[in-house]
């Protein structure tokens, strides 16, 4: 079975003087329904590791197939096109528009896929009935709870039916309450078969995916189970 995530030694550096060394020689792999989270305090090289996973940056060394397609010969607009498809994203910040319904939000990713407008409705309520906000359409974001609003964020995530839904600190916004709520819901994502990678710096996050590894000064390592 082709892996989602296939690294062989990536490395990420940035020129200097003097240079600085984000990723070291990162070789990792994270098979088809698998839930990886990928733990470090700031400074331990996260943020670089998830722009090359989620293909907004470049490695400096090694390769990275992602769904078995090698990313390093793809142009810019490839690599878009690649994202867009396979790649579904959720950030600490939310980042939905706040003068767009929730409909709206969640559309959004489509529009660059050219999905018929008709499609595209259909798929965007039936990604809220997942999250359990069908009730929430017609919002706008500002009138929605912490919780909501990452509840939105993952809706808009999984309309494109992606291969890998990447979380980039996903509960750092959200009280203890909402962010039970929240990794509740990715274990139930995880238990329907979609493959899920967690960056944090929350060991308590961490601790519910089924494979943990941590990463220090660019360095990846198993943590054992």
């Amino acid at each position: 079975m082709t892996p989602v995530v296939d690294m062989d030694s990536v490395g990420r550096s940035f020129p200097g003087p003097p240079e600085v060394v984000a990723v070291r020689e990162v070789t990792l792999r994270v098979d088809q329904g698998e839930y990886l989270s990928i733990v470090g305090p700031s400074g331990a090289g996260k943020s670089s590791l998830l722009n090359l996973l989620g293909l907004l940056d470049r490695p400096t060394t090694g390769t990275y197939r992602l769904d078995g397609v090698d990313a390093g010969g793809l142009s810019e607009g490839e690599r878009a096109a690649l994202r867009s498809h396979r790649i579904g994203f959720v950030f600490q910040s939310f980042h939905l528009i706040p003068r767009r319904s929730v409909t709206e939000n969640v559309v959004m990713p489509m529009l660059y896929q050219r999905i018929p407008r008709l499609d595209r409705l259909s798929r965007a309520e039936a990604a809220l009935e997942r999250v359990g906000l069908s009730h929430r359409m017609h919002a706008e974001p500002t009138t929605l709870s912490g919780g909501e609003r990452q509840r939105v964020a993952i809706a808009r995530a999984l309309v494109t039916q992606p291969s890998l839904l990447l979380a980039d600190e996903p509960t750092g916004n959200l009280d203890g309450d909402n962010a039970h709520a929240v990794m509740e819901l990715f274990d139930e994502l995880h238990t329907a078969g979609l493959t899920v990678v967690v960056i944090t710096h929350d060991e308590s996050v961490s601790a519910r995916a089924q494979r943990r590894v941590q990463i220090t000064d660019g360095t990846l390592h198993e943590v054992a189970a």
